[in-house]
């Protein structure tokens, strides 16, 4: 199974506010789409509160601490671990949100991928994807994009790989 990253994060790596998340970009959102359709998503409860349904098309793991969450349409794991051991069987798995999901998917022995879209404006954010660290991630593919009559701000589709060498397995 390989785990991988897709997220949409603005100037200094703010991904949200306020638990929603602060842009519309419909290219964003259609990119997010075609390649999430027909995989399994792990997301945090609170990206999935904000989100607020399961997603067509895909299964949706919510990772929660909280006992009593009803997450009606979802599969609830406790801990990213437990989200990974639901999934072991599968090809290939989305992680896609929040900062704290993000944190753990990154430094995982499974992620092997990253989609991120770049969206060059500055927000007032408290919620933060990590640093990428060029040293593990390999940037393959860039493909910039100026702001039109649906998209108000300038933005950038990229793709990583992991480099040689796996991360640690998680504890």
């Amino acid at each position: 199974m390989k785990l991988t990253i897709i997220a949409a994060v603005a100037n200094h790596n703010v991904i949200g506010n306020e638990n929603r998340l602060i842009w519309h970009m419909p290219a964003d959102l259609k990119r997010f789409k075609n390649i999430t359709m027909g995989h399994t998503l792990i997301m945090g409860r609170k990206t999935f509160q904000s989100i607020g349904k399961p997603l067509p098309g895909r299964n949706t793991i919510v990772v929660t601490r909280q006992e009593d969450f009803d997450s009606q349409g979802c599969l609830k794991a406790s801990s990213f671990n437990d989200a990974i051991n639901i999934v072991k069987d599968e090809k290939e798995v989305f992680v896609a949100g929040g900062a704290e999901i993000y944190e753990q998917a990154i430094k995982s022995y499974y992620s092997r991928k990253m989609f991120i879209t770049r969206i060059f404006a500055d927000f007032e954010g408290d919620s933060f994807f990590p640093d990428i660290d060029s040293e593990k991630w390999e940037l393959i593919e860039r493909n910039d994009y100026e702001p039109d009559d649906k998209n108000a701000y300038p933005y950038a589709f990229f793709v990583y790989k992991r480099k040689i060498g796996r991360p640690k397995k998680n504890p």
